[in-house]
């Protein structure tokens, strides 16, 4: 067969060689249509239109066989150009790498027409998803991820992040491409970007400023995820920050998934729109003069103690600050008060606009210590966790 073949490429040839504007010119790498002529179990070979005859043997062949077996004698299947012409004159070409080419090209296509396509999630780490597009291995980072899939770990532990993501194994996701590099097989995805695209249109009938109903979907350390009560399609995040002029802890200090609440759009931009809680609600420091008064007695609970002193609640959503220097050192200061217990104070001074109200123990300090220095603590909005030799604060 192969003779026979040979002889009829070589007629082939004659004519349009004598005929040079019939011939197509085949490259490497090109992809072309082929249909089936003959199966073998050292090579398959395939009739490339106005060229000649294919053929793929070896270890193609072998990478291909899965493929192969569900094609018939008259079959036309895509292939790429892997020799223009070998040594016995025939084509040589790859079916898995043409399978390869032309889903990286259609993903392409996905790409410059921003257009989002089904992924099926094969696996998962603490930095994201690996899916499958189009049978091009492609990773979807977590921050790529939805609201409603973004991994939601209080504690935000990546042993526990990776556990969510694990998840999502076997079901399919609906993404875009926002990298993608065939030369160095790199493709990025994301969810977000799909949900983003639905969302802008729905913004529209928003504002900044707007006061809008939402029920809580979500809670993770760094604030709560909120979806609006008219429009559940539209997630929007409250930052810890924006949760109470008081500060916090966690989010589930002031709320729960499930919880109705009424905020305030503080920003809307690029889809994602940012919201409020303390915005709606009045600030304890405009009305602290006619709360609290410099030289008063007052019972007040340890919030937590730092390297520069301790965080009192002393009422009507404040707190006041004693600084280390009130008892000469840490270790003093953590023999002396323990958070979550009341204690006497006296409020030493009260400064309204830098939020800070400034206490001494009252009937005095333990120990002798000299005149506490100027903290720059905002006592009313510090959020951040701050950690004692080492440890965390307790």
């Amino acid at each position: 067969m192969r003779q026979n073949l040979k002889k009829q490429d070589s007629l082939e040839l004659q004519m349009l060689k004598s005929n040079p504007g019939l011939m197509p010119i085949l490259r490497d790498g090109e992809l072309i249509s082929v249909t089936l002529i003959e199966k073998g179990r050292r090579a398959v070979y395939f009739n490339v239109p106005k060229v000649g005859t294919g053929v793929i043997y070896g270890i193609e062949l072998i990478n291909a066989k899965d493929i192969l077996k569900k094609l018939e004698i008259g079959d036309v299947v895509t292939a790429k150009v892997v020799s223009p012409e070998n040594e016995d004159g025939l084509i040589e070409l790859s079916l898995i790498e043409a399978g390869k080419q032309k889903a990286w090209e259609e993903l392409k296509e996905f790409r410059e027409n921003g257009e989002p396509f089904p992924a099926k999630v094969t696996g998962s780490n603490s930095g994201g998803l690996l899916l499958d597009a189009k049978g091009v291995q492609g990773f979807l980072p977590a921050s790529q991820l939805s609201n409603e899939h973004y991994p939601q770990s209080d504690s935000g532990d990546r042993s526990k992040v990776a556990e969510e993501l694990k998840e999502f194994i076997g079901q399919s996701l609906d993404v875009k491409i926002i990298n993608i590099n065939p030369r160095t097989n790199k493709l990025i995805l994301s969810e977000r970007e799909v949900e983003t695209e639905n969302v802008k249109d729905l913004l529209k009938e928003y504002n900044v400023g707007d006061e809008v109903s939402c029920i809580v979907s979500g809670v993770a350390d760094f604030g709560a995820f909120v979806k609006f009560a008219d429009q559940p399609e539209v997630e929007g995040l409250i930052h810890i920050s924006e949760l109470s002029h008081n500060m916090l802890d966690n989010p589930k200090e002031v709320v729960a998934v499930g919880d109705m609440v009424k905020a305030k759009i503080a920003e809307i931009k690029e889809g994602r729109v940012s919201l409020s809680l303390k915005a709606l609600q009045s600030d304890p420091w405009n009305k602290v003069s006619e709360s609290f008064k410099e030289g008063e007695k007052i019972k007040g609970e340890v919030y937590k103690l730092n390297p520069f002193g301790a965080l009192v609640k002393i009422g009507h959503d404040l707190m006041g600050l004693i600084h280390v220097s009130e008892f000469g050192s840490v270790e003093e200061l953590k023999q002396n008060l323990e958070a979550g217990k009341n204690y006497d104070f006296v409020i030493a001074s009260i400064k309204p606009d830098e939020k800070r109200i400034v206490l001494k123990m009252a009937g005095g300090a333990p120990a002798s210590t000299p005149t506490p220095p100027q903290v720059d603590i905002d006592a009313g909005n510090a959020q951040e966790e701050i950690k004692i030799d080492g440890e965390e604060s307790v």
